[in-house]
């Protein structure tokens, strides 16, 4: 297993990386290896790829590239592993689940400074969002890894084996943890993928799994780009596919996938609906409203990036909300004031101003905050449309930026019958103070998670996930251990 000290022989070079206040002693490795069988390696072919700092467009760091045959490597490094784990002790695997979870708090500052850095999201989110929520999911499913026959009573749970998994770029520690927790809990191995653009803190979670004492080769990380992936999803080694991210991807996986005996989840895009009666409290729902689409720039897949307001508030609601708009401030990822932070690449950045242009050509009329943004990096102001049909694109696709469309409805049915025109069935929020208003419209509204007079609430004992184009399959709470299992009667 990988000691403090033979691991920084692998590159002794440390880049610090300056930081307002606290965040200054953060310390990013010049370069990264791939990390297997419970040691940093280098890459086969020796190829590795630049990840930036979105805010300033400055190298962080060189990252290894992954070939087929590092895949290879880390899928056989987790099938060694598999037999010991699983016949391991589950009260013992719990153990390591729940070391991971207290290293990673101990070093929050430092997860939460890292994920800022290399993702370009405030680090208010980073800090109080994204690392505590990501600590709660190793600590939740620590707990359950010995209860897994109170958890499915009468049926005899048995792990899958390795456990192939990739994650996006927009929550790369929690999409991790998402995947990892559950995984371990039910005596799985795994190969972890992180995204291109984020990879950062994963490596430093390899770091914690190496100072928890987790097992060589139980949890494997290898980084790259789409066809290291490909790579992982096509390996004859792999029993299970985790897959968070785009829809289109989505379905080459699923494509790959046909005919064989793996198993897989699928969590996709989304275009959630936020629908105000005229009878909620106001001033909540912007402030909802705000928090649904603006929160990590508008990069996530169950932002409500479709406002639906009834028309007798919809003049109020609109002013406040531009009201509103103008008092974020978009800038410095890392200073604990900003708002809104770096996009997070400049393709997506190209992408996002794309749809402005559509979104304009369409006749929507756009609106964006005033606040300066700085002159180097990839930044958007807080954006959004009025005057769009539901036949606009941007209304009808994911744009994945901090770009809200507007509509008004007059009666309930209205406003159920645009919120589920769509092709996704994430997520979906309603404000009313009409408890049975809000009972006939969750149940009624095509999509996998509904939130009540609130936005982008999340728990480890809570399932996620959606239905149409968002994918299939569950994750958090008890759905999160039964897409690592084989149920037998």
């Amino acid at each position: 297993m990988a000691t403090p000290e033979n691991k920084l022989a692998f590159d002794a070079g440390w880049q610090y990386s300056p930081a307002p206040e606290s965040t200054d002693h953060i310390k990013v490795r010049k370069r990264y290896g791939l990390f297997i069988g419970g040691d940093f390696v280098a890459p086969e072919k020796g190829k590795y790829f630049d990840t930036v700092n979105p805010a300033t467009e400055e190298k962080l760091s060189r990252v290894a590239l992954a070939s087929d045959a590092d895949v290879d490597k880390a899928v056989k490094a987790a099938r060694k592993a598999y037999g010991p784990w699983v016949r391991m002790k589950p009260a013992e695997r719990g153990k390591y689940i729940y070391r991971i979870a207290r290293i990673m708090q101990e070093r929050s500052r430092e997860f939460a400074a890292i994920e800022s850095l290399d993702g370009g999201k405030p680090i208010r989110e980073s800090r109080d969002v994204d690392v505590p929520l990501a600590a709660a999911h190793f600590f939740y499913y620590a707990g359950w890894a010995d209860k897994l026959e109170y958890a499915f009573p009468g049926r005899k749970a048995r792990p899958l084996g390795v456990a192939g998994q990739i994650i996006p770029w927009n929550f790369p520690l929690l999409m991790a943890a998402w995947k990892i927790a559950p995984a371990l809990a039910c005596g799985n191995t795994v190969v972890l993928k992180p995204a291109e653009t984020t990879p950062l803190t994963a490596m430093k979670l390899a770091e914690v799994v190496a100072d928890a004492g987790i097992p060589d080769g139980v949890v494997n990380i290898v980084t790259g780009a789409g066809e290291t992936g490909a790579a992982i999803v096509n390996h004859p080694g792999v029993d299970k596919i985790a897959f968070t991210g785009s829809t289109e991807v989505g379905r080459i996986i699923q494509q790959a996938l046909a005919g064989t005996n793996k198993k897989y989840t699928l969590e996709l895009g989304g275009k959630a609906a936020n629908i105000i009666f005229a009878d909620a409290a106001i001033d909540q729902a912007v402030e909802g409203i705000i928090n649904g689409i603006f929160f990590n720039q508008g990069h996530v897949c169950c932002a409500g990036s479709r406002l639906f307001v009834q028309e007798s508030v919809a003049e109020e609601v609109i002013q406040k909300l531009k009201d509103r708009m103008e008092t974020l401030i978009v800038g410095d990822p890392l200073d604990k004031n900003t708002d809104i932070g770096a996009i997070n690449s400049r393709q997506q950045l190209d992408t996002i101003e794309s749809y402005l242009a559509i979104g304009q050509g369409e006749g929507g009329e756009m609106y964006q905050s005033s606040c300066p943004v700085p002159d180097k990096g990839y930044w958007c102001r807080p954006t959004l449309f009025t005057g769009v049909s539901q036949s606009n694109r941007v209304v009808q696709e994911e744009i994945f930026g901090p770009v809200l469309a507007i509509q008004t409805f007059r009666t309930f049915d209205e406003a159920l019958t645009k919120a589920n025109n769509t092709p996704y069935g994430l997520s979906g929020g309603v404000w009313t103070d009409k408890g049975a208003k809000i009972f006939k419209m969750t149940q009624s509204v095509r999509a996998g998670v509904v939130w009540a007079n609130t936005f982008n609430k999340f728990d480890p004992t809570s399932p996620f996930g959606g239905y149409k184009e968002s994918g299939m399959g569950r994750e958090g709470g008890l759905h999160g251990l039964d897409a690592y299992l084989r149920l037998e009667a």
